[in-house]
């Protein structure tokens, strides 16, 4: 609760210049604030203050061994947070920061552990988001920043998401509008030999080989598996089975199985929420259809408020039509694939 006279906690403030200084120094105060990246809203603290960190945790219901991202202001910050850099790595950071490309890099010993999950990697990145760059200048130091939403769940895309879901445990949540991407940040590890993506994003495998002059391994695909090395890949944000999630069931369905089976359950009695993007509209006044961008880009933009919006219909079911094979949609359907295992089930903790 707010004492008289303080502000509330909670509360969304516009993206003006007393805002983004406000909320450095609510971060430099060992506190946690809501902040938008091109990706998805962050909730951030303080990379180099393990009380700060852990008041995300305590937030977000995440398990302590979960490793956070660390926002910078620009590569020029990565020595002090990277202890050897790749070559490869400097390149891709060159090339696609600020942006959605996370580099898992050999940590140094300033980075505290509960940032890390007491690895001795690091997840590092320069967002593209011209509010978020302005507070990490205005910091001037990392900020570490999951998505601000409780863990395993939905991640927010606009301030009243993050309001919605973490209410007066974040201090205040600065509103830079609608993400722009949309989805989490590729993540590629270079702590090993051969660099291999752990999380598919908006930077694809064919964008990275088209810099470093060859194509990363992506954890899960054949040819990765069939090579893979003894050592063991680090943890890493988003990696879990089941995240991404709305309470309502999830399923995904094949385009021409679509209408037919959304149609079988309304006849049964159930509400029925779903997205297509392909798949014609049966016209059917019982279900709930909404029509999803065709572009994978515009689709991924659009997902998590969509999934959103479907949870909050207090729905029987959500069904989503499958999405189409190839590499521009890999991301998305890694998260939805990701939504549906999570899918159904309610939080240990309101």
């Amino acid at each position: 609760m707010s004492s008289a006279g303080a502000k509330p906690r909670g509360r969304i403030e516009p993206s003006t210049l007393v805002a983004i200084h406000e909320a450095a120094a609510l971060l430099r105060a060992g506190d946690i604030v809501g902040m938008p990246t091109e990706t998805v809203y962050g909730l951030a603290a303080d990379a180099l203050n393990p009380l700060a960190v852990k008041k995300i945790f305590a937030a977000k219901g995440r398990p302590a061994d979960h490793p956070l991202i660390v926002h910078l202001p620009s590569a020029d910050h990565l020595p002090r947070w990277a202890a050897s850099i790749p070559k490869d790595a400097i390149a891709l950071a060159r090339a696609f920061w600020p942006g959605p490309l996370t580099l898992i890099l050999k940590r140094t010993a300033d980075v505290p552990d509960e940032v890390t999950g007491g690895q001795d990697t690091v997840g590092l990145r320069v967002p593209s988001h011209s509010i978020a760059l302005a507070m990490l200048q205005v910091f001037d130091s990392g900020i570490a920043a999951p998505s601000a939403n409780r863990f395993g769940r939905i991640s927010p895309t606009t301030a009243t998401h993050v309001q919605e879901e973490l209410g007066e445990r974040v201090a205040m949540i600065v509103d830079g509008g609608a993400c722009a991407v949309g989805i989490e940040s590729t993540i590629l590890d270079f702590s090993r030999d051969v660099p291999e993506i752990l999380r598919p994003g908006a930077i694809t495998p064919e964008d990275i080989a088209r810099v470093i002059g060859r194509r990363p391994r992506v954890r899960g695909e054949a040819e990765a598996v069939a090579s893979a090395q003894t050592a063991v890949a680090p943890r890493v944000s988003g990696a879990l089975a089941a995240h991404y999630a709305p309470r309502t069931p999830l399923r995904l369905i094949e385009p021409a199985l679509l209408a037919a089976e959304a149609t079988a359950l309304a006849g049964e009695g159930s509400r029925v929420a779903v997205l297509a993007h392909a798949a014609p509209n049966p016209q059917d006044s019982r279900l709930i259809w909404q029509c999803m961008p065709s572009d994978p880009a515009a689709y991924a933009q659009e997902l998590y408020a969509s999934l959103r919006a479907m949870d909050a219909l207090d729905a029987d079911f959500i069904l989503i039509e499958n999405l189409p094979a190839g590499p521009d949609w890999r991301a998305v359907a890694d998260r939805l694939g990701r939504a549906a295992v999570g899918s159904g089930a309610e939080d240990d903790e309101t």
